[in-house]
């Protein structure tokens, strides 16, 4: 039985929204919401449908995941769960709700728990402002097995992150091997949720980032040889 039609009305939208976009858009291919409307005429929110495909592992990007993309364009990157299928395309329990959504970002501190950045924030060297969103980041237990997660995550970061495991048996493991100084020391910065950075990590940090000959000149600034 071959793959149905897009165009076969007696498909939910959801699941002709998806045939949509490997029969006609294509994988890595630019869509916006203006042709959302006229493959679905008379649909309401079939945008919203498109976008539903991401509970089912579609990754489906827009401009705060793809700085490239225009404020109404669309990126079909990524084909998930065949929703067309028999059996398939049922919302799954771990769609996040409006309500959970608020309650991760506040547990959260409204702000990416990667990179700390804060929503409207503007990142580094660009004109580009920072979105906060939510983000299921799989964690495995000192069991061994997965529970999936969420965490408030920047634009950038849940780009860079998808598909990243955490492994919570083997951060509970170097916890427990840290000193009672170091275990101290790390209490205050979770009881805070911040840390601040002394001046030499603050210059540590840039420092890796140069390139070699520039790392060089610094070495030789900070070690002068010995007259």
């Amino acid at each position: 039985m071959g793959t149905p039609s897009w165009t076969d009305t007696k498909l939910g939208t959801m699941k002709r929204a998806a045939l949509w976009l490997v029969e006609v858009v294509g994988e890595g291919q630019i869509f916006t919401k203006e042709q959302v409307k006229e493959a679905f005429p008379g649909v309401s929110q079939a945008d919203r449908r498109v976008r539903d495909l991401r509970d089912f592992g579609w990754q489906i990007d827009t401009n705060r995941e793809d700085a490239s993309l225009g404020p109404h364009e669309q990126r079909f990157v990524k084909q998930g769960e065949a929703v067309w299928e028999p059996g398939k395309g049922s919302r799954p329990a771990s769609s996040i709700t409006q309500t959970r959504r608020r309650e991760v970002l506040a547990k959260d501190g409204h702000f990416c728990r990667s990179c700390g950045i804060a929503p409207g924030e503007i990142y580094a060297g660009t004109y580009e402002s920072a979105q906060i969103d939510i983000a299921r980041r799989v964690v495995r237990q000192p069991d061994g097995s997965k529970t999936t997660e969420l965490v408030s995550e920047c634009n950038r970061c849940r780009v860079g992150g998808r598909g990243s495991e955490t492994d919570l048996g083997s951060m509970l493991s170097r916890a427990s091997a840290l000193s009672a100084l170091e275990r101290r020391m790390l209490s205050e910065w979770m009881e805070y949720d911040r840390r601040e950075f002394s001046a030499a990590e603050t210059f540590w940090a840039d420092y890796r980032a140069l390139p070699e000959e520039s790392r060089a000149k610094i070495r030789a600034a900070v070690n002068p040889p010995a007259e």
